[in-house]
């Protein structure tokens, strides 16, 4: 492996504090990106020698961890930039830092935790798996998601959940304008104030089943709020219908 990366050579090889040393656990692998390239940082990612990778020096490259299929603890030490962790399936992916655009874009299966804030269309048409961003989300945080569970603790920006088909999107603090456009079947949970819902999106009640979700969403991504502190939304069902009178 260290021949494959070489910022592997210098760094010390084996676990990364007395504690995982006690409990046995799988030794850290270090890259530093200031030696080694994203491509061959991937290239290793890829067909993976190591079972947890920590990535130091990221200052912001672009596709970070994009394109996981492997059940890897990756933790980046820093901020990223566009596409981190895209296409993810399997891997944990954590960013100690602040992400670019598109972070989780596409993502199968997995965590991807960002503890910063993320940029715009974080986690677009993700199928599965947990995005979580600790700080907030800039414009189209999960547009488009197709099963994806999003947590988010700050705010949204306008358009979040444009055209969610599916999946579950938890914002504890603000959505902006056009919250739910031309939403789907996706369920949308929101702590603070919402701006105009967008087209099709309307307030839902909450029943039991909701709070027990929304509970166990709050509990995977560390947060400690109340589901009774959050209202949902969702579709009126009234845009995915063909109607006769919309035909040319």
């Amino acid at each position: 492996m260290d021949a494959l990366i070489p910022g592997l050579a210098d760094a010390p090889r084996g676990v990364d504090s007395p504690t995982s040393r006690r409990n046995g656990a799988d030794p850290v692998y270090v890259v530093d990106l200031t030696t080694t390239s994203v491509r061959e940082l991937n290239a290793e990612l890829h067909q993976p020698t190591a079972r947890r990778y920590a990535v130091r020096n990221p200052r912001g490259a672009h596709a970070i961890a994009a394109g996981l299929r492997h059940p890897l603890e990756v933790r980046v030490a820093g901020h990223a930039g566009y596409y981190c962790a895209g296409m993810n399936q399997l891997a944990d992916v954590t960013v100690d830092g602040s992400a670019g655009v598109g972070v989780a874009e596409n993502m199968m299966s997995g965590t991807v935790r960002v503890r910063g804030d993320a940029s715009q269309s974080a986690g677009a048409t993700g199928h599965g798996g947990l995005l979580v961003i600790e700080g907030s989300a800039s414009m189209r945080c999960g547009i488009s998601m197709k099963g994806v569970d999003i947590v988010v603790g700050g705010d949204v920006g306008p358009m979040s959940a444009f055209m969610a088909q599916a999946g579950r999107l938890v914002v504890c603090g603000d959505a902006g304008a056009g919250l739910g456009e031309s939403i789907y079947e996706a369920r949308l949970y929101v702590r603070g104030s919402v701006g105009e819902l967008g087209a099709d999106c309307v307030p839902k009640p909450m029943r039991d089943e909701h709070r027990a979700e929304l509970a166990e969403l709050l509990a995977a991504a560390g947060l400690g709020h109340r589901p009774e502190e959050f209202r949902r939304y969702g579709s009126a069902r009234q845009l995915y219908h063909f109607a006769a009178h919309n035909s040319y």
